[in-house]
């Protein structure tokens, strides 16, 4: 039996006596695409900083590819890409400029090759030289995907990287989301969107009060069982 990619065993984490995470058990083979539904308040943001080392458990173990990653945070943090509700992006730089200077941090060799490759993949090689703060909502997402790209990690963790986006802006994202995946990279994103979580997902977890209540294949759901069983095991009337 192989090892899966991201180990996750009785995982728990408290902000004093405010309890987030419950006791979360995972496995996530590589290449799989998980979408995580919940309501606001659920534990999806924590459980996402918590894998990608920003944030430590309170008790609980995660592995990925078999190493704790409580040992070795600097050496895991190779693996994985992050795209958070901040974009982790300087106003004052240009777009070349941002990958730039993440790919001196992550030491890369041929950076402008790398770099020029990612940012027409995002659609922004045209603006290359403008200033991040001139960038919309939906132009600030994706270069925070191509920051997260950057050094090819084989993880991709998203936190709503849809949020704030208009229909159009939403749409390339998912076109985007879509390109990106396959067997060589793995991503585990949370968003409010059920019907384009689904479309992007091959696993669905629904997070409700810090546990996990649904985990299924996402062939096994109907877009049109989707909204019915979120009502579920969230509850109607949710904030999704």
């Amino acid at each position: 039996m192989t090892t899966p990619l991201i180990e996750v065993v009785h995982l728990r984490k408290a902000f004093g006596r405010h309890r987030v995470l419950k006791g979360i058990d995972m496995s996530i083979e590589a290449g799989s695409s998980v979408v995580m539904f919940g309501p606001n308040g659920a534990g999806k943001t924590t459980f996402l900083r918590i894998l990608s080392t920003l944030s430590k458990p309170t008790s609980g173990t995660v592995r990925v590819s078999g190493v704790d990653i409580k040992n070795n945070p600097e050496g895991i943090r190779q693996y994985l890409g992050l795209v958070s509700h901040a974009p982790l992006l300087y106003d004052d730089l240009t777009a070349y400029e941002n990958l730039r200077f993440y790919a001196r941090l992550y030491d890369l060799d041929a950076p402008h090759d790398r770099i020029r490759e990612l940012l027409e993949r995002v659609g922004l090689w045209h603006r290359r030289h403008d200033l991040v703060r001139t960038f919309s909502r939906g132009m600030v997402q994706r270069m925070a995907i191509a920051r997260a790209l950057l050094h090819n990690p084989p993880i991709l963790l998203l936190d709503e990287p849809d949020t704030g986006l208009d229909p159009q802006a939403a749409e390339m994202m998912t076109d985007l989301l879509r390109e990106i995946g396959g067997s060589e990279r793995t991503i585990i994103m949370t968003t409010h969107h059920l019907e384009r979580g689904l479309e992007l997902a091959d696993r669905v977890v629904m997070l409700v009060g810090g546990l996990i209540v649904f985990d299924a294949p996402a062939s096994d759901i109907a877009y049109d069982q989707l909204r019915p069983l979120y009502d579920q095991y969230v509850g109607e009337g949710a904030v999704t």
